[in-house]
């Protein structure tokens, strides 16, 4: 592994603006807009597009998003969004009366109200974890893992402060206990090392324009083998064998397409999007994942010094995720905070006590001494 040099040349990202904000949208390189826009300008003339168009994208893109996450093409799905894949999921995980599913203190909500839901819906219990003292989410998480739980679902890390989360050690409490594994990778997916082997979950749903630097409504879910016969959301006609002949749609099938494919998304051939997600995901596996997340760490662990300097502490490394910096305020703070730095081309997010800094490779180091100036005079009036 080695440290990637900056790469701001592939984005459109002016020398006078620091953006620090990838946890809340990932800026998308020039290559994925540009493949955007020659396969929106398909639309320009539809009578050029062939009716095997439908199925090329998704089969180039398939194999590059399972690729991220240690796969097979197989456990692969298309989704619009978090909540799509997690609304699958609970679709597929029956759980008896009385059991519980265990989620962690501010998660995020889409993470959330799909479990609130589910439980209405099968009389289970929602348990929400929090930490005591110097516990770490993932002890307190093993902890509340028992006979009674059905079902855990949360993250790799913490979407307010970057809190890394065991999910290895989760995964295997699961299995002990039988209980079902779903993830929500959307904050480390592309900057964190993950291998579905190693963890073992039932589903993992991700976000693709975050970490994953493509664009909105893009997104994918990994389906474990034992699920790959379930129900999907949608009654689709794309997922279904044979579809690929459109003289004989009409011959309706109740069978799906092998794998993964019958939880696609209806409309998943977007002419547009599905090669901007293309473009993006090839540029992170060409950097490399493990190299992105060492770089982003290096970089991160050298910023954090600067803030603890500033007299403002960050989660020790080993506690957090490497690509994640989330700084806690002092009381003090000028509640517009955050609106006061975008004035001056600083972006950055505020998640309850905590200042969320999320740089990328495509940082300069002079965004980080601009940002540290402002930040400083800020907090100091």
């Amino acid at each position: 592994m080695t440290l990637i040099p900056n790469q701001r040349h592939l984005f459109d990202i002016p020398d006078d603006v620091a953006y620090l904000n990838t946890a809340t949208m990932g800026p998308m390189p020039r290559s994925a807009v540009e493949a955007g826009q020659v396969g929106l300008a398909r639309k320009l003339r539809p009578w050029t597009i062939s009716d095997a168009d439908f199925f090329a994208d998704t089969e180039r893109v398939r194999p590059l998003l399972a690729r991220l996450i240690g796969a097979g093409t197989d456990g692969i799905a298309f989704i619009p969004s978090v909540s799509y894949g997690l609304a699958t999921a609970a679709k597929n995980l029956p759980l008896a009366k009385g059991q519980e599913i265990v989620v962690l203190e501010d998660q995020f909500p889409s993470n959330v109200y799909t479990w609130h839901a589910h439980a209405a819906a099968t009389d289970a219990t929602l348990r929400t974890v929090g930490t005591r003292g110097n516990e770490t989410l993932s002890d307190a998480l093993l902890g509340a893992i028992g006979p009674d739980t059905g079902l855990v679902a949360c993250a790799n890390v913490r979407w307010t402060d970057g809190a890394l989360i065991d999910v290895a050690a989760i995964g295997r409490r699961c299995r002990e206990v039988g209980a079902a594994l779903v993830l929500d990778l959307t904050q480390s997916c592309g900057a964190l090392h993950f291998d579905v082997g190693a963890v073992q979950p039932d589903f993992v749903a991700v976000a693709g324009y975050k970490w994953l630097l493509g664009p909105y409504a893009t997104g994918f879910l990994y389906v474990a083998p034992q699920h790959r016969e379930g129900a999907p959301l949608e009654q689709g006609w794309i997922t279904r064998a044979g579809a690929s002949n459109f003289a004989r749609l009409i011959d309706y099938t109740d069978a799906f397409e092998p794998g993964a494919q019958r939880f696609d998304m209806g409309e998943r051939s977007n002419f547009a999007l599905l090669p901007a997600l293309e473009a993006a995901v090839r540029q992170i596996l060409d950097w490399g994942v493990a190299d992105i997340e060492q770089t982003l760490g290096a970089r991160n662990a050298a910023l954090a010094d600067r803030l603890g300097a500033m007299g403002l502490s960050c989660p020790p490394a080993a506690a957090r995720g490497p690509h994640y910096l989330a700084a806690l305020l002092p009381s003090s703070t000028p509640p517009d905070l955050t609106t006061r730095l975008k004035g001056e081309n600083i972006h950055v997010s505020r998640r309850g006590d905590r200042l969320r800094i999320t740089q990328h490779l495509f940082t300069a180091d002079a965004d980080i001494d601009h940002f540290l100036d402002r930040l400083k005079a800020h907090l100091a009036r």
